[in-house]
């Protein structure tokens, strides 16, 4: 099995593609967790830019909606299409809503597994707020009734809903472990999805929390013979990532915290 480390485009929308993909590149970076440009240059530079330099890409499905539920699923699918476009290592989903019911939130997922079955291409769901994963609990519900339900693991959303390091949702964390083929590897804690700095000392119970989860899931994928578990250092820009109070100056540069984390797991799964 292989891990690929890929980079936000998330926190660079500033940047020109051309110039961001040249960054991450240099970084050491083996491709990009994005979603699909709407403009038709940008789109042909990312997918031309990709198979030049032999880079890989999760497609981000995040901006699905409709004032109807009927609306929301279809522009639900259309969006799946669209982000199999570029033949990506697989599609991060923000599907549902988690004021959706659940017989609801259960067609998006069985439209999500036909679409699958149709592509070949597996959806992760990812387990964020206001999404059909936004608590351990609701993911737990989803477990019990879709076995072939596929997560993305962002369990900083998880940590912040339930103010804890889920201590007493220890059976359902490692159901969603087993499930779990995608990493959003940003570091929460009880009281917000992201720490200020994981390279901070007060920080180390999260980090080391958040570690042995993924490492939990890099295990799980290598005895599923999985070709390759793609990993994405997701800490965000401001305001996921907190300000110095009057300024506005963010406390640290996301750039370099995400290059961080990449370092850290590129030295840390070396040898699987």
């Amino acid at each position: 099995m292989e891990i690929k480390l890929l980079s936000p485009q998330w926190g660079h929308e500033h940047l020109e593609l051309q110039t961001f993909l040249d960054k991450i590149r240099v970084a050491g970076y083996d491709g990009v967790d994005t979603w699909i440009p709407s403009n038709t240059d940008d789109k042909r530079i990312l997918f031309n830019y990709l198979q030049q330099h032999q880079m890989y890409m999760v497609s981000h499905q995040h901006s699905a909606e409709g004032s109807t539920f009927k609306k929301f699923k279809q522009s639900f699918i259309k969006n799946l299409y669209q982000c199999a476009e570029p033949g990506p290592l697989l599609i991060n989903s923000h599907t549902g809503r988690d004021y959706f019911s659940l017989q609801q939130n259960l067609e998006l997922v069985d439209a999500a597994q036909e679409f699958s079955e149709k592509t070949g291409i597996t959806v992760a769901h990812e387990t964020h707020r206001g999404r059909v994963g936004y608590s351990p609990q609701m993911a737990g519900s989803v477990f019990e009734l879709r076995s072939d339900f596929r997560i993305t693991a962002d369990f900083s959303h998880w940590t912040c809903v339930t103010e804890s390091m889920l201590e007493n949702f220890t059976a359902i964390a490692d159901e969603a472990i087993r499930r779990s083929r995608y990493i959003h590897a940003r570091v929460g804690f009880e009281q917000g999805p992201q720490v200020a700095d994981p390279r901070a000392s007060q920080w180390r119970y999260a980090l080391d929390k958040f570690l042995h989860w993924w490492d939990k899931i890099v295990a799980v994928n290598k005895q599923l013979n999985s070709k390759i578990l793609p990993i994405t250092t997701e800490f965000g820009p401001v305001p996921y990532m907190p300000v110095i109070p009057f300024t506005g100056e963010p406390v640290a540069d996301q750039f370099t915290v995400n290059c961080f984390m990449k370092d850290l797991l590129k030295s840390r799964y070396a040898s699987v």
